[in-house]
């Protein structure tokens, strides 16, 4: 298929935010555009916005004045519905209400022609039901743009049950055409993005009720250490508790209950007391001229210690946790560190349980990377008191700060010598309470063990749900890129000794990833 031919007019229906932005990007691309709203004072509005925002762009040099010229040439107001009856394609951005899209798409179903495209930018509601009804549901699809949708790179593609086959490929290379990234994924809750980030909220929720850390140092582990653009709680001030609340419950209610989805009582909370974010002046943070920004944890200066050792395998050149240890220990060499290397005990390696063997030895301290149990429950089960867990990282060499936990049973001292350890190489060191997996680590497990159920379920493919989560939403790195960085075995281990502590369904590990392991595959390459 092909994208819609730059001689079909385009209609964009609603003239808030969304519609605006989705006028602007069809415009500059070169369709002529018919912008409907049923306040005209709302289009005046958005032409008004969408000509400004092109001229800053001719200011910055991003964009040439003929070029500008020509994009708000063929912008256009429509004053009543009638007058899109010559578009190829229509774009719905009204009130995200299922009744509503679906009375405006029986109305245009009176007025166009049979061979256009109607598309809605619904984020969560189902294209199946918008469609359902209609005289011809087949050429009904989403095409879910995210805000500001002049910079925001994704375009989610979605087909309902009755989606003709031809109809989401014209509608995903005219995204393409329009300068968007389009994926393509089958209408089912969330769809992609508004599903996979789910874990992101929850687990900083789940942190937060647990006391492993105040706010502000969650956000800054997952800043710092998980090169996340914004932590959790920053984020979700950001969107607004009431919008974000509410998009979670709408996930967990469409999904029946399912365990992964549940909305946290203590978000709850705050959207009953008005803490909704920036926009009330108060969230998880306080806003406002005299408003100061709380600092995150950070330990206290600790001298370097006498003696580092790294655990290999016998006769391996890697150690023991693979790639994500040895780039922490580059990154400790690199600081001028000495480490001595011993080689993993012979009745560990024939058991084969090498997360047994500690990473480091300190002055002592037996130095694990998180698999998903608590230091006190790790030191418990390998007999080693002076056990300190540190955090997943997206990057050792780059990264800022890093997290770190220790056993209940660790003497200070012990302690103490991974701190400084630590800080000798050049980070903030910030002690989370003991809870399991951590903050970085296990929300990765979790984004990772989504993005393999969406995949495994047929919403999506891997690539799309990788793709969707760094342009929709930033993240550093697309979820199963990162289960493959770290490796699906650690991913897998993380889930269920999660599972085990929690006694939850929550952290269930998706059939593909348990498939993965055992096969030893990988999502990427």
């Amino acid at each position: 298929m092909a994208a819609l031919d730059t001689g079909r007019v385009v209609a964009v229906i609603g003239g808030g935010a969304m519609g605006a932005g989705i006028a602007q990007v069809a415009a500059v691309a070169g369709y002529t555009v018919r912008l409907h709203d049923t306040r005209p004072e709302a289009v005046d509005k958005a032409i008004t916005g969408i000509a400004s925002a092109l001229d800053k762009l001719v200011a910055r040099e991003r964009m040439s004045a003929a070029d500008r010229a020509g994009a708000i040439a063929r912008l256009h107001a429509a004053a009543t519905l009638d007058q899109v009856r010559d578009a190829g394609m229509v774009v719905e951005a009204i009130v995200e209400d299922l009744a509503a899209k679906r009375a405006l798409f029986a109305q245009l179903e009176e007025i166009v022609a049979d061979d256009c495209i109607l598309a809605t930018n619904t984020s969560s509601i189902s294209v199946t039901a918008i469609a359902a009804g209609l005289r011809l549901p087949g050429r009904v699809a989403g095409m879910h743009f995210f805000n500001p949708v002049p910079l925001m790179a994704l375009c989610e593609v979605v087909s309902g049950l009755a989606t003709e086959a031809g109809v989401a490929p014209t509608v995903s290379d005219t995204a393409a055409a329009w300068g968007k990234s389009p994926v393509h994924a089958r209408s089912s809750p969330g769809f992609i993005v508004n599903r996979l980030a789910r874990p992101f909220y929850a687990e900083g929720w789940r942190l937060l009720g647990e006391q492993a850390a105040d706010a502000a140092t969650i956000d800054a582990v997952m800043r710092e250490a998980g090169g996340f653009r914004m932590g959790p709680f920053e984020l979700m001030d950001l969107i607004g508790h009431d919008v974000n609340f509410a998009v979670t419950q709408s996930v967990f209610n469409a999904y029946f209950g399912d365990p992964r989805f549940t909305p946290s009582v203590l978000q709850q909370e705050m959207v009953n007391a008005g803490f909704l974010g920036r926009k009330a002046g108060r969230g998880c943070y306080q806003y406002g001229d005299h408003a100061t920004a709380p600092l995150a944890q950070a330990e206290a200066p600790q001298p370097k210690p006498e003696y580092v050792s790294y655990t290999i395998e016998q006769g391996a050149a890697h150690a023991v946790g693979g790639a994500v240890v040895d780039a922490l220990a580059d990154r400790l060499r690199a600081a001028g560190i000495e480490i001595a290397q011993r080689k993993m005990p012979e009745t560990i390696r024939h058991a084969g349980a090498h997360d047994d063997a500690p990473a480091f030895h300190c002055n002592g301290a037996a130095i694990y990377l998180t698999d998903g149990r608590s230091a006190t429950q790790r030191a418990r089960d390998n007999q080693h008191p002076d056990t300190v867990l540190f955090d997943l990282a997206l990057d050792y060499g780059a990264a800022t700060r890093i997290a770190v936990a220790r056993a209940d049973q660790c003497a200070p001292a012990a302690y103490h010598a991974v701190v400084g350890l630590l800080q000798a190489a050049g980070f903030t060191v910030t002690r989370l309470d003991d809870v399991p997996g951590m903050a970085v680590m296990r929300t990765v497990a979790m984004l990772a063990n989504e993005a393999a159920d969406a995949v495994n379920q047929g919403v999506c493919g891997a690539a799309a749900a990788d793709i969707a989560m760094r342009k929709g939403v930033n993240y550093p790195r697309g979820p199963l890129a990162w289960a493959d960085a770290i490796g699906i075995e650690q991913i897998v281990r993380v889930l269920a000794n999660l599972a085990a502590s929690y006694g939850e369904d929550r952290y269930r590990v998706s059939p593909l990833l348990r498939r993965k392991h055992a096969g030893g595959g990988r999502f990427h390459g």
